[in-house]
């Protein structure tokens, strides 16, 4: 990454947004019908490079359920709303008509107050299997305590996401810490982690074993880590970043890591430049939030938005976007890209000519002035 001097001796890195670049067109184009999107995940190939953020606002079992009928996969918060009350319809309900400020933020620390259950993890989990392939999310300090459960009830895929994420975590004085090398080790389960932002980060995690790393600290609208901790870094070097990373440690290994966008991916064209700039899929949080089948009812709101000490994610309201389906895959009646984010995928790759995901990397890009 480019530095530059801020002051004295003091120096800082320089880093990029999606939507400070573009993609720049090149020798030949491409009929969208021969495009392909399919990706593939440790033994598990999908028709679309999209999973659904495991945020209580997004995924549910029967949003999963869809999410997976198009060919994605959905990724359920096995810490949230639905492992801590038998029926959340009621809670979810309520959060829908909150009205976006402080209030808000107290309201959902009151609602999450309510304990983790081990018997609704499992429950949980079993429904996602109803409907296909189960993946859930764990925080690093909670896999140890809670990974039993999933795995018992048929976890497929578990995600170890949290604001940043390190090989091994250590907890509080008395608790077990995370070791992902040997986690991995010890179960026949591919784990996604993250969130990294840099290669030093992203090199540490490919050498535990996990399928893939998440890429993001802060990314999305609605997280407000920036303001709480100070720490973020622009989604478009982040990934260049770790992609990078990748590249190196498939030459010392052989192994080839999935990295993917958590965060700050809104249209289609945000879809195309975040797989230019490194990523093999993408995780969606708000266009899925704003969809008619999302449990949240049209509210979005952070993972860390219920924290009871230092919340990080604010509540908003979303405009409706329509069904899920169209979301995702059109047909599109907004002009922004906000619709048919597949769509907008495919004729991205085809008017840069490139024929799959792993081309569309090679893609030039350029940075706006």
């Amino acid at each position: 990454m480019q530095d530059v001097v801020i002051g004295g001796a003091k120096r800082a890195l320089v880093g990029y947004e999606l939507e400070d670049l573009a993609l720049a067109p090149d020798r030949r184009t491409r009929h969208i019908d021969l495009v392909d999107v399919t990706w593939q995940l440790d033994a598990y190939t999908f028709g679309i490079p999209v999973l659904g953020a495991p945020l209580d606002a997004v995924v549910s079992p029967a949003t999963a359920a869809v999410v997976a009928q198009r060919g994605g996969v959905g990724v359920f918060n096995l810490e949230g709303l639905w492992t801590r009350y038998d029926d959340p319809s009621e809670v979810l309900a309520e959060i829908a008509q909150l009205t976006p400020g402080p209030d808000a933020t107290v309201r959902l620390q009151e609602l999450y107050a309510a304990p983790v259950r081990e018997e609704l993890i499992g429950r949980r989990v079993e429904q996602l299997r109803e409907s296909g392939l189960a993946a859930g999310s764990l925080t690093p300090g909670r896999v140890e305590r809670y990974h039993h459960a999933a795995l018992e009830a048929g976890l497929d895929l578990l995600v170890v996401q949290g604001v940043t994420v390190t090989a091994q975590h250590v907890g509080r004085e008395g608790s077990q810490p995370l070791d992902l090398r040997d986690f991995t080790a010890r179960y026949d389960i591919p784990v996604l982690v993250g969130g990294v932002v840099t290669a030093r980060s992203a090199l540490h995690l490919m050498r535990t074993g996990a399928v893939g790393v998440l890429v993001g600290l802060g990314s999305g609208r609605v997280a407000t880590t920036e303001a709480a901790l100070g720490a973020h870094v622009p989604m478009a070097t982040a990934l260049a970043e770790v992609a990078a990373a990748r590249a190196r440690y498939l030459e010392e290994s052989g192994r080839y890591v999935q990295v993917i966008a958590a965060g700050g991916v809104r249209t289609g064209g945000d879809l195309a430049k975040a797989i230019a700039c490194g990523a093999d899929a993408v995780m969606l949080g708000r266009p899925l939030a704003a969809a008619d089948e999302a449990p949240g009812g049209g509210a979005y709101w952070g993972a860390s938005a219920g924290h009871p000490e230092l919340p990080r994610g604010r509540y908003e309201r979303l405009e409706p976007l329509g069904p899920l389906e169209v979301v995702l895959e059109g047909p599109a009646h907004r002009d922004d890209g906000t619709v048919n984010l597949l769509g907008g995928l495919r004729r991205a790759m085809g008017i840069t000519g490139y024929e799959t995901l792993a081309g569309l990397r090679q893609a030039t890009l350029v940075v706006r002035a």
